[in-house]
């Protein structure tokens, strides 16, 4: 999408003044670590509820990634959404099209209360199948729609681009009618329709950068006007019997979010309906806190538009270092609950800047640094995670950290130091057990959120050495007194290289939603189970279980029980949960792959890490639901 020259001027501006302020106590370089510096990390004192970490693929980028094909689509898909060897993201922003190739209503049915002439959805612009695939081979389940602007014919200016009003909206009026029901019923109707393909679209935006009047997709509502449509979404939803919901309204940056903010939080209606508010960092960057009333904060899109840039750290806006600041100061700072990207991975076809953390050209994908600033965050610090206290003595180490739902704490250290630095990391209310291991997770100019040599716990802390102008993230375990750490969906613990275009497609992700219960298994199964060694270093190795329904009748709840034959222990396991005794394994299902229709392979399989000594072999035989399945 592109943006005028003055909003790209803007937007360097508030970028490179962000920076600035950041990096003003780095200008001693090449300083020798004397003594340690000094972490505090205070489980005691708690702040935001992280809702997670997304991207869009809007305008034509999701089709521009489908006709790439199906091996180079599923690389891309790897490296923004999978947390064992990519970004991690748990959230997708999708556009509700309003231009007359794409939109469900192209024409209008010639007044506001005549029946809507809706057309079917299609691929929606290659979203909905790229949904459907986040969602079955990565657990992704927080999906945003929003709207850049309603259909022509409900505007004032009668054309669904150049701004333009809703009609009926406080003050402006139009010949036609009153279109705001009609509005309200158009988002009602793109909702159900992808209901109707099997995906719930959880949150949903009715107008973005309403400040903003550009030759695309847009529509100018002022801060009355969007608190108005919201009393008229909202009952409009609920008598849908949809639970979807209401966000707004994604101003254009962090100097106008303020003024459309208070308009929702000051109209007891509007603020009833209206669940997050949100804004974009173009214009002025998410350095402080909005008065939200208490209400999630998302910082939905941004980006930068020079020349594309996969650097680590040369000092420009689009460097991964630059961003990983952002994205401190935005959770620190700003207190956001999700931090999101522009486009995930951006064609050259459409975009030739920044406006992507990764570039597809013809068969080529390349990922920036961008993606590995975000990656060390978002795939450590999961939905529902808590940040918690952090506090530094040294003011070139930027540290936050968060609580997971499962106790496993993520702590993110940005270095601005041209030197190593040494800090003493003290744990304060974790809960953290003495003894437990620290797996640290580095990015930096040679490195892609790389496991490195593990850490322990003692007496309360941990020291470690941070990297020159790096980003490490230090994630630990569950645990209390001497009990077992709780595991966590991370990467094999030793170091690897960082996944490329060509990458074998990694394990799928555990999802990010809270689990419903579990349901009752089905009794016996016809089964065909294919079990595979992903990798393999000295010590451990990762593998992976695709179970496939070979009956005639669908599954509804599974437990699958193999036992190893040389001593093999799991450690950690995802898309379901396990138990070993000796060496007998049972798995069971989660909430989100209980079911296996007739014929069908559970997209969600089991993967796991686990330990091995000697020999590893694989398991001879195995049982779903008490049957024997065969093995492939």
């Amino acid at each position: 999408m592109l943006r005028k020259q003055l909003k790209n001027l803007c937007a360097g501006l508030a970028l490179m003044a962000l920076i600035t302020a950041l990096t003003l106590s780095a200008v001693v370089q090449g300083r020798p670590a004397y003594a340690a510096s000094s972490v505090t990390i205070n489980g005691g004192t708690t702040y935001q509820t992280i809702d997670g970490f997304g991207v869009s693929e809007a305008f034509g980028q999701a089709q521009a990634m489908i006709n790439a094909g199906s091996t180079l689509e599923r690389q891309m898909l790897d490296l923004l959404f999978s947390p064992t060897t990519g970004a991690g993201l748990t959230i997708l922003r999708n556009l509700i099209p309003s231009d007359s190739s794409h939109t469900i209503e192209p024409n209008s049915p010639g007044s506001p209360t005549a029946t809507p002439q809706y057309v079917p959805i299609g691929t929606d612009w290659g979203q909905l199948p790229l949904t459907q695939q986040v969602i079955q081979n990565y657990g992704v389940t927080r999906i945003y729609a929003d709207a850049w602007s309603a259909p022509g014919f409900m505007k004032t200016n009668g054309s669904e681009s150049n701004g333009g009003t809703l009609c009926g909206a406080p003050g402006a009026t139009c010949s036609s009618g009153d279109w705001r029901q009609a509005y309200a019923n158009y988002l009602v109707q793109y909702i159900k329709d992808y209901q109707a393909a099997g995906v719930t679209i959880t949150d949903v935006g009715f107008v973005n950068e309403p400040n903003l009047t550009t030759s695309y997709s847009s529509m100018v509502m002022n801060p009355t006007q969007t608190a108005d449509f919201a009393k008229i979404l909202g009952p409009t939803l609920a008598n849908a019997g949809l639970s979807t919901r209401i966000v707004c309204c994604d101003a254009e940056g962090w100097d106008l979010a303020p003024s459309y903010t208070s308009a929702i939080v000051n109209d007891a209606t509007a603020n009833s309906y209206v669940k997050i508010i949100s804004s974009h960092g173009y214009t002025a960057a998410p350095t402080s806190p909005l008065n939200s009333n208490g209400k999630p904060v998302w910082e939905t899109e941004w980006s930068t538009f020079d020349s594309f840039d996969a650097a680590w750290d040369d000092g420009s806006d689009a460097s991964g270092l630059t961003w990983a600041q952002h994205i401190h100061v935005g959770l620190t700072s700003a207190n956001l609950s999700a931090f999101f990207y522009w486009w995930g991975v951006a064609s050259t076809s459409v975009s030739t800047d920044n406006q992507g953390l990764i570039q597809l050209n013809g068969s080529t994908i390349t990922p920036s640094k961008r993606l590995w600033a975000f990656a060390n965050y978002s795939r450590f610090i999961r939905p529902g995670a808590v940040r918690i206290g952090a506090s530094s003595s040294d003011s070139n180490l930027l540290v936050s950290a968060y609580r997971n739902t499962n106790g496993t704490l993520a702590i993110v250290v940005i270095n601005l130091s041209s030197s190593s630095t040494a800090a003493t990391f003290s744990l304060q209310n974790t809960n953290v057990a003495n003894g437990a291991t620290v797996t640290p997770y580095l990015t930096n100019n040679n490195n892609n959120t790389a496991a490195q040599a593990t850490l322990t716990v003692s007496s309360g802390s941990f020291s470690a050495t941070v990297p020159a102008r790096s980003l490490v993230t230090y994630v630990i375990p569950a645990g209390t007194g001497g009990g077992t750490p709780a595991p966590t969906p991370t990467p094999s613990p030793t170091p690897a290289p960082s996944p490329s275009p060509t990458a074998t497609p990694s394990p799928t992700p555990a999802p990010t939603s809270t689990p419903s219960p579990t349901p009752t298994p089905t009794p016996g199964a016809a089964c065909q189970v294919h079990y595979s060694i992903v990798s393999q270093w000295p010590g451990g190795f990762q593998g992976s279980i695709t179970i496939t329904n070979t009956g005639s009748s669908p599954i509804n709840g599974w437990t699958l029980r193999f036992s190893f034959t040389a001593g093999q222990q799991i450690t950690q396991l995802w898309n379901g949960s396990y138990t070993q005794q000796g060496a007998q394994v049972t798995i069971t299902n989660a909430s989100y792959n209980a079911q296996i229709p007739a014929g069908a392979t559970l997209g969600a399989s089991p993967g796991f890490l686990a330990t091995w000594n000697g020999s590893n072999p694989a398991p001879t035989s195995f049982t779903l639901n008490g049957a024997t399945c065969s093995v492939v």
